[in-house]
This record gives structure tokens, sequence and C-alpha cells, in this order.
């Protein structure tokens, strides 16, 4: 009896060991071409390795013959951090029609942006600055104007904020043209912006649009494995001053996200506001969704195009003075890499893209052995043993019971 209890417990806490990498054990792979042996190389994750390797990316290795090579992995999201302060409005008041004020700038020691809060509607003004260390100094430096507007009647938004060059002037003279008056200026600050674009790459493709009453239609086919974060429309030049909501459905009609596209090209009293934003960000399944364009009232959008793009995951690495590398991807059982490359990490501002070769089945693709628990293997062995651990016991009781009848 002990042996067959001793098979049970063995059965039932076997596990597989954690899986290691081996280049027989990846479906796929791509020649890397080093574009400078010298300094830090990226390569960028396209539709493809998306295609036949993990959901999390976390199979991808670099290989210099059959040497490991250690690699980071970074998302190129668009970054915006700011400090801003409070800054005193001093000497408010009305010169020849002209709102006029000073800020003192004392809270930053640079900065690169004034918002102002301003209780006013539907204008259009364009605000002049000047910059000095002393309040009330004569000479002055001119710095970049900026348009200020409000087209809520057009329901076009807003915008408060004056674009500067990265300045350290004490003082700020900013005069408005019409359009604002005195007692509307009801507080300002300024801040220094710091921001990194994003990069995007091209996921799927998307059908001509279809009007129909009030809504613009578009199908839109993204590749299973392939993330969807973002939808640029290119919408023709001619068509201005519009916003439109955007709404993203999934194939049964349900909405997965929504955004809204807009310009706005408005030229008042001589001032010219120029704006849009076309991209909308969307978290979606992929496969196949619908784009539906709510038109109101207005006349469709004159679309030109519209793409599906993706984050740009790249691959950031030191060949170490090698040309050329390989990547090996599509092993499912592997876990995410752990390096002390990546836990250091450090963007070289001179980092150079390697190209990838297009993807092949691997040679030497044998697949993982079977790393399932011995009871999964054997599940043949493990019933019956279990049914004969069921008689055994079965036989023991009845004799038990005999040995008490006979007594």
């Amino acid at each position: 009896m002990k042996p067959i209890c001793f098979l049970l417990v063995f059965v039932a806490f076997s596990v597989p060991d954690i899986a290691e990498p081996a280049i027989a054990y990846f479906s796929n792979r791509r020649e890397v071409q080093v574009a400078q042996s010298d300094r830090q190389n990226f390569f960028i994750v396209d539709e493809e390795i998306w295609n036949h390797s993990r959901s999390d990316l976390g199979d991808l290795r670099l290989y210099n013959g059959e040497s490991p090579v250690q690699y980071f992995l970074s998302e190129q999201r668009a970054g915006v951090s700011s400090e801003e302060v409070a800054a005193k409005i001093l000497n408010l008041g009305s010169v020849a029609g002209h709102t006029e004020f000073d800020l003192d700038a004392e809270g930053l020691s640079t900065y690169d942006r004034i918002r102002l809060r301003v209780d006013s509607k539907d204008f259009v003004a364009t605000a002049s600055v000047a910059g000095t260390n002393s309040l009330g100094e004569k000479s002055s430096t001119a710095l970049a104007p900026s348009t200020l507007y409000d087209f809520t009647s057009e329901q076009l938004g807003s915008n408060f904020i004056l674009k500067l060059p990265p300045s350290s002037f004490r003082y700020l003279h900013v005069k408005l043209s019409s359009g604002i008056l005195p007692q509307q200026v009801k507080g300002a600050a300024i801040f220094n912006l710091r921001e990194q674009q994003a990069s995007w790459t091209k996921a799927g493709s998307c059908s001509a649009p279809q009007q129909k009453p009030r809504t613009t239609v578009i199908v839109c086919t993204i590749p299973p494995r392939v993330p969807l974060d973002r939808i640029a429309f290119q919408v023709a030049s001619g068509q201005v001053n519009f916003r439109r909501r955007v709404s993203v459905l999934d194939p049964k009609g349900a909405q997965e996200a929504s955004g809204e596209i807009n310009r706005v090209r408005i030229n008042r009293a001589g001032t010219l506001v120029n704006t849009e934003e076309l991209a909308i960000g969307v978290v979606a399944h992929p496969g196949q969704f619908t784009l539906s364009i709510d038109n109101g009232d207005n006349p469709p959008l004159a679309i030109l195009d519209v793409q599906p793009l993706s984050l740009e995951r790249r691959g950031y690495f030191d060949p170490q003075g090698k040309a050329s590398l390989t990547l090996y991807y599509g092993d499912e059982k592997l876990s995410p890499p752990v390096y002390d490359y990546a836990r250091f990490f450090h963007l070289e501002a001179s980092a150079a893209e390697a190209q990838l070769a297009a993807g092949v089945h691997n040679p030497q693709y044998a697949g993982r052995p079977d790393d399932r628990p011995w009871s999964d293997q054997h599940m043949g062995i493990l019933w019956a043993v279990m049914i004969l651990a069921v008689l055994a016991l079965a036989a023991l009781a009845v004799r038990g019971l005999r040995s008490e009848v006979g007594d």
C-alpha cells in the first residue's frame, strides 16, 4: 500500500521547470542588420513580429551566434511634464483701449508657457509679450506673440495659453488686442512644458467611407495580434471649421471608444486662428470594427484616408562591434527576460535604427519538449493507479470485515 501512496503524491505534485530560452524552441527568426556597430541601436517591432510572437513580446530574444544579447523594449509614448506656479498680476489696466498688465515670474527659474484665466466668451485676441528683469524697465525683449480665442457659439473650443521661447525674465509685460477687458483677466500662471512626441506604426487598414443619414461609416480591419492605439484621419485641406464626434463600434455595434476630430481656421479682425486635431486615441480589440462619424445636420467630411496606428515599440541594444545579430521569437511558454541592461537603460541621443530582414521560419526549430506535469502527460496511468488504489483499499476493508465476523 505504501508504494501506491508515494506514487500518488509524486504525480500530484509534479510541476514543470521554469521555461528557459533555447534557439531550437523559437519558431521564427529575423536577421538584424546593425546600422552603426559602435553605438546603441534599436529595431522596430512590426506586424510580422506581432503575428508570430507572444502578445506581450516576452519571447523576443537577440543572439550573436549562440550567445544571447541583452536588450530593452521601449514604448514610444508621448510624454508631457510641467511645473506650474501662479504668477502675480501687476498694473492691470487699459492703455489706448488695450488691456495691459505685468506678470511677476519669480516662481520659476525658466518657463515657456503662460496660462491666463479669462472670463470672456466668443473672441479672438492677440497677446504680445515682452520680458524684463526690472519692473518698469524701458528696455525690454519682445517675445513671440500668441493668439487667444474662444469659439463657444460655434462649439469649436478655446485657447488661453501663450507660448514663449524658453525664458527666464523676472517680469513679463502682456498686451492684449481688443476683445478682452481688464476686469475679465482673472488670473495667470507660468509653467515649463516638456513634450516628447509619440511614434506610431501602421496597423491594418480601413475601407472607403460610406455616407448614411447624419453619419459617415468606415469599416477597419486590424491583424488579430497587433495592438490598436490610435486612428488618424486625413481630411481635405479645403474643409475647415468642423468638429465631429467619432465612435468606435465592435462587430455587434457596441461602442468601444470615442473621441473628437476638429479643424479650426478663422480670421477675425485680421487675426488668424489655425488649429486642428485629426486623430483619436483608441483602446479596442483587434479584428474588425466600425467607425461612426456623427455629422449632425452638417455635410459629411471629405475624408481622404483613415489609418489605424499602433504605438511604436523599439528594442534597444548594444551591438558591441557586431555588424549583424539574429532576432528569435515564437515561444509561447518562454517568460519575459530580466536583464541588467533594461534595469539600467540609458537612451543615447545618437541611437541608430537597425534594419530587420524578412521574417522566416527558424530552420533549427524543434519545439519544446512536453513539460506538462507527469500527471497530465500520463492520465491513463494515473487513472489506473487510482483505480488500483481504490480496489486495494476496498480489499483491505473487506478483509477487515471478514476478520471481525470470524472473531
